[in-house]
């Protein structure tokens, strides 16, 4: 289950910018692709069994699932997709590129006032 690795990581990035005599941890949000093949379910069951006994214990794992967007490289048209869809919708053309889809980042955390 590589969604423990993730959360220990998510954990990791969020001890850079916390203080550790911080007021307490309301919530962690990241930003995560569809194309990241990580399991929502399992990474917040991660979450919260890891940051259980730290400082950020109580606090939310909010995650924004990010579809997946492609480019057409032969009319130029921006399509939001089905994975393993990567033909485009406008002229059917197999010529695109994913331009959206594979994050995976810490974008936000929010402290008690």
């Amino acid at each position: 289950m590589h969604e423990l690795g993730i959360a220990q990581e998510i954990l990791n990035i969020a001890e850079q910018y916390v203080p550790v005599d911080s007021k307490p941890v309301k919530y962690i949000k990241v930003k995560i692709g569809r194309l990241s093949n990580v399991l929502i379910d399992s990474l917040l069951f991660g979450y919260e069994a890891l940051s259980e006994d730290t400082q950020f214990r109580n606090s939310d794992l909010i995650v924004e699932e990010i579809p997946v967007t492609i480019e057409c490289l032969s009319c130029g048209k921006s399509s939001t997709i089905e994975v393993n869809d990567y033909h485009c919708p406008a002229c059917k053309s197999f010529e695109t590129r994913v331009v959206a889809g594979t994050e995976l980042q810490v974008v936000e955390i929010e402290i008690e006032d």
